[in-house]
């Protein structure tokens, strides 16, 4: 699933953005630049959790064009726990608003970039695919439309409950056709990630709490490695402690998951549209992911 939404953001985002805008957001993986771009851009800089997209906008409203090499392969890791996946998840939404509130009006003071470019930088770069989407993903699916099952006045058409919304999460899905198995599964598994989204980026934009908190992603590789190390270095070493159950327990999660459960009840027992069965499978997931417990395919 996490293959699903990287292949998106790398044949779509970075390579049709590449081809068409020349601009995409450099997310510090594989990538090459010039000194004299850095320099130029005005050097790297820590003001947000996402530093190397800093340093590509900046770039980019210098003159400076990025060009995506899609038939070259390297080496990566994905995240290895939900934990480290949450982590990260958070500063991948909380880094983008807060550069947002940051640059925008840079963006749009700026007179070396024509104005569709900055229009595509502002609007869909950031403001859709950054904020938007999150927030439109977990208000609609995870609150309008199970308050429509309680107030049976409000009424969500088809379309718009079902047919656009698959439409494109099918789009958004071509680009893992081996994956295509998990792709219902993967609906409600991203709904639920809106939740901690929506709140990474409404953190970013407002920059209060979390919004400079920098937790380096966890990987499985890296993790085995300074086991076995230690374990060379010391044979008897005493083992870690596992983390408490408490510890993994995702209490907002939890508390959806309640909420989602009772409205489908209601549906179950008034309603007309058989939502229930929605809201159900989507209660499991955000269970799941409340306790903590996702699985890792290796």
């Amino acid at each position: 699933m996490q293959e699903m939404s990287l292949d998106y953001h790398f044949t779509v985002e970075q390579e049709v953005g590449s081809a068409t805008h020349a601009f995409f957001g450099f997310n510090g993986t594989a990538g090459v630049w010039r000194i004299a771009a850095i320099n130029e851009a005005g050097g790297w800089k820590d003001r947000t959790t996402v530093e190397d997209m800093d340093l590509a906008v900046r770039a980019s409203l210098r003159g400076w064009k990025f060009l995506y090499l899609g038939d070259l392969q390297v080496k990566s890791e994905l995240p290895s726990t939900f934990k480290a996946f949450r982590f990260q998840q958070h500063r991948w939404s909380c880094g983008p608003a807060n550069l947002f509130r940051k640059m925008v009006m840079e963006i749009v003071r700026n007179k070396k970039v024509r104005f569709w470019k900055k229009v595509y930088v502002i609007y869909s770069f950031f403001f859709v695919r950054k904020i938007i989407a999150h927030m439109v993903t977990f208000s609609f699916y995870c609150v309008v439309l199970p308050l429509t099952i309680l107030v049976p006045e409000v009424k969500v058409p088809i379309w718009g409950a079902v047919y656009i919304p698959s439409v494109i999460t099918i789009l958004n899905s071509v680009g893992t056709p081996r994956s295509i198995h998990l792709l219902f599964y993967w609906i409600l598994f991203e709904n639920v990630m809106s939740l901690h989204r929506t709140k990474a980026t409404l953190i970013g934009l407002l920059e209060t709490g979390r919004a400079n908190e920098w937790v380096v992603t966890e990987k499985l590789g890296n993790t085995l490695q300074k086991a076995a190390d230690a374990k060379k270095s010391n044979p008897k070493a005493p083992r870690k402690l596992r983390f408490k159950f408490t510890e993994r327990l995702n209490t907002l999660e939890l508390g959806f998951s309640a909420f989602l459960f009772l409205c489908g009840c209601y549906d179950f027992v008034n309603g007309k549209n058989s939502y229930f069965i929605y809201l159900w499978l989507q209660t499991v997931t955000f269970l799941i992911t409340g306790i903590g417990y996702v699985g890792t395919i290796i």
